[in-house]
């Protein structure tokens, strides 16, 4: 059938997406920290996978990439969804914000990374859980939000971030035929990993009883990812596509934070 690649993928909407797929037949790795949730995940057979690695970290995406697009030589579909929430500013071993690192910086390297792998794909996507034009502007000049650093407000500027990221891949892989889908599920009920102040945790609580089910949050999802879902990018909210506001999906936004992104890879540890 193909071969699908999962970050994010032994828990919640991921996970979901991941059983998904290996019923229908697909190839699928899945990428986390958790070796436990990773045996459970491979124990079906096979076709199902599991790659450890910590995507905060630049070297081990840049490893990871290399060695999936070694494994796999044809990746059908990508789904970025590793995340982890901080209240308080954490910094990395490569001197990177821990949101800016994992869900932005993570996402940079290996959807650039496997665009090789992707290209040779009959009916290529990447999917990206952004923030789909929810969240306010980016913080150009302190993008790895050194003053004023708030939790919640970290992982909405990511998200933004994310959202460039789509405009320029799409930009720049333009004649690859590669997809590039950005997500926003809404509240789903999972395990929302993080650590969380006293006060915040206890909201999250809640959102874990109120949320959607994966599995009514995979259905709004797997529309887009299938192969007669023609548009080069598509920003998606709870299933429903909204359109690409020229005010939040700027080209000119998008090259800019690329241009960033690379400079600030380039001063990282190898």
């Amino acid at each position: 059938m193909g071969v699908v690649v999962i970050t994010g993928g032994t828990d919640g909407i991921g996970r979901g997406l991941a059983a998904d797929y290996l019923r229908q037949g697909f190839e699928v790795v899945v990428v986390g920290r958790s070796a436990r949730k990773g045996q459970e995940f491979q124990e079906p057979g096979e076709r199902a996978h599991f790659l450890a690695a910590d995507l905060s970290l630049v070297a081990e995406n840049r490893r990871l990439a290399g060695y999936l697009a070694e494994r796999f030589p044809v990746v059908d579909v990508l789904v970025l969804g590793a995340r982890y929430h901080r209240s308080a500013r954490t910094v990395t071993a490569d001197g990177f914000e821990s949101n800016f690192a994992l869900f932005y910086l993570s996402r940079f390297l290996l959807s650039h990374g496997l665009a090789g792998p992707l290209g040779r794909a009959e009916h290529p996507v990447v999917m990206n859980f952004a923030a789909a034009g929810q969240t306010g502007g980016v913080r150009w000049d302190d993008l790895q939000l050194k003053q004023g650093y708030d939790g919640v407000g970290a992982m909405g500027h990511a998200g933004r971030l994310n959202d460039l990221l789509g405009v320029s891949f799409a930009d720049r892989h333009r004649d690859t035929g590669i997809r590039y889908v950005l997500n926003h599920p809404g509240v789903v009920a999972t395990s929302f990993a993080g650590d969380y102040a006293p006060g915040l945790a206890v909201q999250v609580e809640r959102l874990k009883t109120v949320g959607k089910s994966v599995q009514a949050s995979v259905a709004q999802i797997r529309p887009y990812l299938d192969p007669d879902w023609s548009q080069p990018l598509t920003a998606v909210l709870e299933g429903v596509r909204v359109p690409l506001d020229p005010a939040l999906f700027d080209s000119r936004d998008a090259a800019r934070l690329h241009e960033l992104t690379v400079g600030l890879l380039s001063r990282a540890v190898a």
